[in-house]
């Protein structure tokens, strides 16, 4: 395969004009981009060297970079690289990376390379457009700027004498280039030098090429909204966002999985014709991460089989002696709050199911709650259903958390596609201390813990770190409004709501269905899915859990049912594009992942951390290749762990 975006080293006799006396250097090589993607160094580096020592030169070290102009991961990596003694910095890359390092170090960079471009590819990275591939690299005269993107006349021997107020005269509110070159060179003390420089020309022959400047303008403004990465899937909320929610009929039968949380499965405290009534304790939780589990129905426990109980429901809705009010909150503990989210097996319900109680009890000072009502996923509306019609529930169950951790203040945190919610949630919280709404920019994963904490508070969750080690609690929506069931009206965690939705099914709705339902009767109930060639998950298209059969039960974290499109496109060898480490929200790499899991190299998923992966499925969504690169993070994440 060739190269799609390709950099070449000048010539000698330009590479000993443009050093001049320079040394001590540190070179930094990118890994080019747009190719057959391989785990070995590019030669560029090495020939580079080799001129360096045939010239005399010292190189203090160097560094090789994939996606150098990857300016996050960049910086990232380069940090303590340059050693002390370094007087400038070597950049063998494209023009994109050049004016990374430009941009980044203080002292002067120079371009070894001259860029190319081929099959219009050049430029794709989802940065600020700052080459244009034309072969005839200028950054060495013009302090890691380019004239010939970022003057609008592309002007290279100086300004036209237009600009006004250090602004274009042909964009008023685009910055002269030529000015910010001559700051650049006078900060760097070289005014002198350029001004001694013969009459640049350039030479059209030498490049075909076109910007792709219309696509990559329409996400590159994006790209950095909140947090660095993320995407902007269709929304397709369409279907059920104006839909109420509505009571499903209950079931005759719920079966009721003992894990339907992370950590540790409940153990089964019933048996086999046992009577059970609404909200009654059936699986106890097993460990400090576990959950209880509660009857969703009355009627008599038919089976007790593989980690599952089988309730027939005798239709009469009994409540167990169990469910009755507590106090109010105002003279709740924080430690009977946390005792009752514990004992009414309250999970989080938006992702993993964490059980809500351990949140409670966070390690560290918290001084804030965040509560998650973006619900960024496409097409699932049951959080934004939740917080129109239980408004009230989810605003008192913030309360409840904020109190339990002793915070000081509560978020409530909406994506602006949900203005609805955001107006009604203002207006309920307006004169309550402490509490607020943030409407945040829809972008996905918008919702992720550590997005939401980055985004609303401008704080990072270190690797392997959690939320309260930056003094936070982030809670679902939903959970919330479970929380506040608990309190209120004393009922465990036995209903929840869910969206049945997407192209495919005939009669979409919002539903608050009994935990144990079963998916079949779901979809039924909406009319069946139209189509044969679909895929169904349960949850949202990016982080749902694809079914090979409806016959299986909601459960705690079952906020959707979706019916779409089926993928039928083939996996091709990656083609090194970087889009996935421009999308990846964590600021990891994962095509090294594939890469390295491919050969077997687990020490190199362990050092690229691939445990802070959270399978958002950015990568994958807009993997050029279709690479199932989640699936390979999943059974890489498998062996780190087995090598510890």
């Amino acid at each position: 395969m060739e190269n799609y975006t390709k950099y070449r080293l000048k010539p000698a006799e330009e590479l000993v004009s443009a050093l001049g006396a320079a040394d001590n250097l540190f070179v930094v090589a990118c890994q080019k981009c747009f190719k057959a993607y391989e785990t070995v160094g590019e030669p560029d580096l090495d020939e580079f060297l080799a001129f360096a020592k045939e010239q005399g030169k010292t190189v203090t070290g160097t560094a090789s970079v994939d996606f150098l102009c990857n300016y996050p991961q960049t910086e990232r990596k380069l940090e303590g690289a340059v050693p002390e003694g370094t007087e400038h910095i070597v950049a063998i890359s494209c023009g994109l990376g050049v004016q990374t390092l430009a941009d980044m170090e203080d002292v002067r960079v120079f371009a070894a390379t001259d860029s190319l471009n081929y099959r219009g590819q050049h430029g794709m990275a989802l940065t600020k457009k700052s080459c244009d591939a034309c072969a005839q690299c200028y950054l060495n005269l013009t302090g890691g700027i380019c004239p010939v993107v970022d003057c609008a006349k592309s002007l290279i021997n100086g300004q036209c004498g237009g600009a006004k107020d250090g602004k274009c005269e042909v964009d008023p509110a685009r910055d002269c280039a030529w000015e910010k070159i001559y700051r650049r060179l006078e900060k760097q003390d070289r005014l002198a030098e350029f001004e001694a420089q013969p009459v640049q020309v350039r030479d059209y022959s030498k490049a075909g090429h076109k910007a792709i400047q219309d696509y990559v303008a329409a996400i590159r403004e994006k790209r950095l909204d909140g947090y660095y990465g993320g995407l902007h899937p269709s929304e397709r909320k369409e279907y059920t966002e104006a839909l109420p929610l509505q009571k499903f009929p209950e079931p005759d039968t719920v079966r009721l999985p003992m894990a339907m949380h992370f950590g540790a499965p409940a153990t089964p405290v019933v048996a086999a014709g046992d009577t059970v009534l609404v909200g009654q304790l059936i699986g106890e939780a097993s460990s400090f991460i576990s959950a209880n589990v509660h009857s969703s129905v009355s009627g008599t426990v038919t089976s007790v089989e593989d980690g599952v109980v089988t309730i027939a429901n005798d239709k009469k809705g009994t409540i167990h002696p169990s469910v009755t009010p507590n106090k109010p909150l105002s003279k709740l503990t924080p430690e009977e709050i946390v005792a009752v989210v514990k004992d009414k097996g309250i999970t989080g319900m938006g992702g993993a199911g964490f059980p809500a109680y351990v949140k409670l009890q966070p390690q560290k000072p918290v001084d804030t709650v965040l509560i998650n009502g973006c619900e960024c996923e496409p097409m699932l509306t049951a959080d934004h259903r939740v917080m129109l019609e239980y408004a009230d529930d989810v605003i008192l169950g913030l309360q409840a958390i904020v109190k339990a951790v002793g915070a000081e203040q509560g978020i409530l945190v909406v994506e602006d596609n949900k203005p609805d919610a955001v107006a009604l949630l203002k207006e309920k919280t307006e004169r309550i201390d402490g509490i607020s709404v943030r409407v945040v920019k829809t972008k996905y994963p918008q919702g992720a813990e550590k997005m939401l904490i980055k985004n609303v508070l401008g704080r990072k969750v270190p690797s392997g770190g959690l939320p309260a080690d930056v003094g936070t609690v982030v809670s679902n929506a939903s959970s919330a409004k479970a929380i506040a069931d608990a309190i209120v009206l004393g009922m465990p965690l036995v209903e929840r709501a869910v969206s049945v939705t997407g192209p495919y099914i005939a009669q979409p709705g919002n539903f608050m269905v009994k935990l144990g339902t079963n998916v079949q009767e779901l979809v039924d109930a909406c009319g069946g899915i139209t189509s044969d060639d679909v895929t169904v998950k349960m949850g949202g298209p990016m982080m749902g859990a694809p079914l090979d059969s409806l016959d299986t039960p909601v459960k705690k974290g079952t906020n959707g049912i979706i019916a779409y499109e089926a993928d039928v496109t083939e996996t091709v060898d990656c083609i090194k594009c970087g889009r996935c480490s421009d999308v990846c929200p964590m600021e990891l790499n994962p095509l090294e992942f594939a890469k390295y899991l491919d050969e077997g190299n687990i020490t190199g998923l362990k050092e690229e951390n691939i445990l802070d992966c959270m399978e958002c499925r950015c990568c994958e969504y807009i993997c050029s290749s279709k690479i199932p690169l989640v699936a390979k993070i999943k059974e890489g994440k498998a062996k780190v762990k087995e090598m510890k």
